[in-house]
């Protein structure tokens, strides 16, 4: 069945939480909470929710605030362009995210751990606008924007990694590194430099960056935000970003274009 086709029958959703149980007691709630609702993908990092979100145009999306690569508040951005239709509620175990911005309607929240009664409250005002109008992306970008100022860091990003290159290890800034690439298991570093290969999957390496320097363009392809010399849009919607210090361009995929919005 086809997005366009499920969604016209059955309300759906898209989950994206990075803490296996976390998710799946959440998907179980929402099962009790509100049965019809079809959970279309559940995603474990904020890319694949971007994707996700993209291709399903969801009714809902229950987004955790703090997710390896792209945060639920990235993800959000993204989905006021390529999904503005879709109803965010974001899920946090924070406190200090429950501000009063919330009060205007643009979107909900729930904090960890999700009860039943809380989520019951949101499913039913969720059900309450699913027929009125949604808000706009300026809304919702000065409403994230609000949010993103009262975030406190995880923890202090990664600066160095250690890398092979042929048999040499090399020892790399992290900061001098143009871009990552999934490589199988691995990922490939691309420094102005040249290539070397760095023994962490991508996935995992997601979590230990800097995220207001290094971005997610693709699934496959994190950017360094200091390396890039201009982006393009073409007529799809993907971009393409030149590079200051390396010859090749690297592809965007169109539901990350989103995140460029403002460069």
């Amino acid at each position: 069945m086809s997005p366009e086709t499920e969604t016209a029958t059955t309300p759906t959703c898209v989950i994206a939480e990075d803490e296996e149980i976390l998710r799946s007691a959440l998907e179980s709630l929402l099962r009790e909470a509100w049965p019809e609702l079809s959970i279309v993908a559940s995603c474990d990092d904020g890319g694949s929710a971007v994707e996700a979100i993209a291709e399903h145009q969801p009714d809902v999306a229950f987004l955790d605030i703090r997710m390896p690569g792209l945060t639920g508040l990235e993800v959000a951005s993204a989905a006021a362009d390529t999904s503005p239709r879709t109803q965010v509620v974001f899920v946090t175990a924070y406190d200090q995210y429950a501000i009063d911005a919330f009060d205007n309607g643009a979107v909900d929240y729930l904090l960890k751990p999700v009860t039943r009664e809380r989520l019951d409250a949101t499913v039913q005002r969720l059900q309450a606008r699913a027929a009125g109008s949604h808000p706009d992306a300026a809304t919702l970008a000065a409403l994230i924007r609000q949010l993103d100022a009262t975030r406190v860091p995880d923890k202090t990003p990664l600066s160095w990694i250690t890398a092979s290159a042929g048999k040499d290890t090399r020892l790399i800034l992290v900061e001098d590194v143009a871009y990552f690439r999934a490589d199988n298991k691995y990922t490939t570093v691309m420094t102005a430099e040249g290539e070397s290969l760095l023994r962490t999957p991508i996935r995992e390496l997601l979590g230990l960056l800097d995220p207001a320097m290094f971005k997610q363009v693709h699934r496959s392809t994190i950017v360094n935000l200091k390396a890039i010399a201009s982006i393009a849009r073409d007529d799809s919607g993907r971009g393409t970003i030149r590079l200051k210090q390396r010859p090749e361009t690297l592809a965007v995929s169109q539901p990350f274009m989103a995140l460029f919005r403002n460069m």
